[in-house]
C-alpha cells in the first residue's frame, strides 16, 4: 500500500504534532456513469494532469510529503498549562470536511513519536495521523463517526504533561466546540414524541403528503430525524397529539356544516387517519458519504460543462469471440472480453491521435496526448476505483489481462498506489456482462471521450458467402457508443473514430502486428 505522508509546520514555539499517512485511496473517482467489473461508474475525482495546490504555495514538496499546518499551542493563565488544539487540516484542493472514522488513542493515553491518533475519511483518502512528538491526548472534541467535520474545526486537544490533562478537561478553553457524533433516532409512533425543537431544515416526501393532506402547520412539528428532518413519524406523532392541527381548526371554524356532508365521509377520513398512525414509516435517509458527495458534484459538473457528443454503431463480435477460443485452446491464454476490447479501443486511439486527446480550458485549444492510457472502473466495498492501463496500445492482450487481474484486485482491498488509479486519456465503460443491450455513459473530465459497451448479442443479417451470394446467417453484433467532447471531437474526428474500431474488431488478427 502506498503511503503519503503530510507533515505540518510549527505554529509560535510548537513543533509539529502529527503527519498524515495514507491508508487506503477512497473511490471517489471521477464521474462515470457506470461501473467496469460494472466497468461504468465514476472515477477519481483528481484531475488527471498533474494538480496544482494553491493553498500550499511558497512550500516546496515532492510527491510524497506536503507541509501542512495542523494546530495550534495555546497557554492558559489561570491553569499554567499549555495545550494544543488540533483542527481538521485541508488535505487537498477539493477537501472542506472530513470524517472521524475512527480513534486510536483514548483520552488521558500516553502518546509517542510514530503514535497514530486517529483515521480521518476524507474526499480522497483515508488517512492515518501520526504524532511526532511526545505527549497526552487530553480531550477528544470530535467523537469517533463524527461526519462532515468542517476543516479548521477543532478536534482534539493534546498536553505535554499527564498533569496537564485534568486542567484542560475542565477549562473551557478549545472545548465549547465539541463535534456531535450523529446516531438515527429511531421513531415509535405509538410513543409520545417528546418534543427537541421547532422548526426544520429538510422534510422528507412522505411528512410533505400528509401535512397537505391534514393541513397541518409544519413549523409547529417538532422535527427529530437526522440532521434536523421532518419525517413521516413527527407528523403522525403531532396529529396524534393535536400538535399543529391550528389551520384544520380555523378551517372547520370558518366552513359553514354542509347538508351535503355524509356520515359514511367522516367516518372513512376517521379510518384513514388511524390506519395511518398504525402504519410504520416506509422510506429510509441514507447519509451520503463524502465519496457519494464528490461522486453527486462531479457528475453534475461533467454534464453542465462538457457539451456531449453522442455517435453509436454496431461492430461485429464473432471474429472477437473465435480469436479468443483460439488463444485458450492453443496457448492456454485466458483473457476475458473486456482485455481485447481494451486492446482494440488502445489501437484505434493510436490510430485516431486526435481522438486520444483533451481540452485546455486555460489556453482554449485542443491538447493531444502523447501516451494511449485507458481508464476502467472496478466496483469496491468502499466504492469505484479507476485504475488506468498505460501505453496500452504496446502491450500485448495477455499482458493487458494480466494487469486488469492485479489492478483490480489491488482496487478491491484498498492497495493501489496514487499513480495507479491518477490519470488516464480514455475511459471504457462496460456493461456486457448485463442485460444492457446500449447505454450513454458521462465523460470522465478533463478526458475528451468515453465508450460504453453493450452485451453481444445474436442476430439474423445478410451474408456475403464466398460465391459473392448474400445469404441469411446468424451473427453476433454489439453496440458502442461514444459519449465525446464536442469541443474536441467534432463528426469527423468521431466517425474516424468509429471506423477505426469497427476496422479492428472486423479484422482483430491485426492486433497482432
Amino acid at each position: 500500500m502506498a503511503l503519503s505522508r503530510l507533515r505540518h509546520a510549527a505554529i509560535f514555539r510548537a513543533p509539529s504534532l502529527f503527519r498524515a499517512r495514507l491508508i487506503s485511496p477512497s473511490s471517489t473517482l471521477r464521474s462515470l456513469s457506470c461501473s467496469s467489473e460494472v466497468l461504468n461508474h465514476i472515477p477519481e475525482v483528481t484531475s488527471l494532469r498533474p494538480i496544482q495546490f494553491p493553498m500550499f504555495n511558497g512550500v516546496h514538496h515532492n510527491s510524497s510529503k506536503v507541509v501542512l499546518p495542523s494546530g495550534v499551542r495555546y497557554f492558559s493563565s489561570a491553569e499554567s498549562a499549555s495545550h494544543t488544539v488540533l483542527t481538521m487540516p485541508a488535505l487537498s484542493p477539493t477537501m472542506n470536511q472530513g470524517n472521524i472514522a475512527r480513534w486510536r488513542k483514548k483520552e488521558g493515553d500516553k502518546i509517542e513519536v510514530g503514535d497514530v491518533l486517529c483515521e480521518i475519511e476524507t474526499d480522497k483518502a483515508t488517512l492515518e495521523f501520526e504524532s511526532l512528538e511526545e505527549g497526552f491526548l487530553a480531550k477528544i472534541l470530535a467523537p469517533e463517526g463524527s461526519k462532515d467535520v468542517s476543516v479548521g474545526q477543532p478536534i482534539a486537544i493534546t498536553v505535554e504533561d499527564a498533569d496537564h490533562i485534568e486542567a484542560v478537561k475542565a477549562s473551557s478553553i478549545g472545548s465549547n466546540k465539541v463535534v456531535k457524533e450523529e446516531k438515527p433516532i429511531l421513531q415509535d409512533s405509538t410513543k409520545d414524541v417528546r418534543p427537541q425543537k421547532t422548526g426544520f431544515k429538510r422534510i422528507s416526501p412522505a411528512a410533505k403528503l400528509l401535512i397537505s393532506e391534514h393541513r397541518l402547520d409544519a413549523s409547529s412539528i417538532p422535527a427529530s430525524g437526522p440532521l434536523g428532518t421532518l419525517s413521516k413519524g413527527d407528523v403522525l406523532a403531532a396529529i396524534k397529539s393535536g400538535i399543529g392541527s391550528s389551520k384544520i381548526s380555523l378551517g372547520k371554524a370558518a366552513m359553514p356544516s354542509s347538508p351535503q356532508t355524509h356520515p359514511q365521509t367522516a367516518s372513512s377520513e376517521s379510518a384513514g387517519l388511524k390506519s395511518d398512525l398504525k402504519q410504520p414509516d416506509s422510506y429510509e435517509d441514507l447519509p451520503n458519504s463524502q465519496i457519494r458527495k464528490v461522486i453527486a458534484a462531479r457528475l453534475l459538473e461533467s454534464k453542465q460543462s462538457t457539451p456531449h457528443l453522442y455517435l453509436s454503431t454496431d461492430v461485429m463480435l464473432d471474429s472477437l469471440l473465435y480469436f479468443r477460443k483460439e488463444l485458450k485452446e492453443k496457448y492456454d491464454a485466458k483473457v476475458s472480453v473486456n482485455d481485447i476490447v481494451i486492446k482494440v479501443v488502445a489501437i484505434a486511439l493510436k490510430n485516431v491521435p486526435e481522438a486520444n486527446a483533451y481540452w485546455d480550458a486555460g489556453k482554449g485549444e485542443v491538447v493531444l496526448c502523447d501516451s494511449v492510457d485507458i481508464s476502467i472502473a472496478v466496483a469496491t466495498e468502499k466504492g469505484l476505483m479507476t485504475p488506468i492501463i498505460r501505453n496500452a496500445d504496446q502491450k500485448s492482450i495477455s499482458a493487458i489481462s494480466l494487469e486488469v487481474k492485479e489492478l483490480a484486485e489491488k482496487a478491491r482491498t484498498g492497495k493501489l498506489k496514487p499513480n495507479e488509479f491518477q490519470g488516464g486519456t480514455f475511459s471504457i465503460s462496460n456493461l456486457g456482462m448485463f442485460p444492457v443491450d446500449r447505454f450513454c455513459a458521462i465523460i470522465n473530465p478533463p478526458q475528451a471521450g468515453i465508450l460504453a459497451v453493450g452485451r453481444g448479442n445474436k442476430v439474423v443479417e445478410p451474408v456475403l458467402g464466398p460465391d459473392g451470394i448474400e445469404m441469411p446467417a446468424v451473427v453476433t453484433k454489439m453496440n458502442l457508443t461514444l459519449s465525446a467532447d464536442h469541443r474536441v471531437f467534432d463528426g469527423k474526428v468521431g466517425g474516424a473514430f468509429l471506423a477505426a474500431l469497427n476496422s479492428n474488431f472486423t479484422d482483430i488478427q491485426r492486433l497482432l502486428l
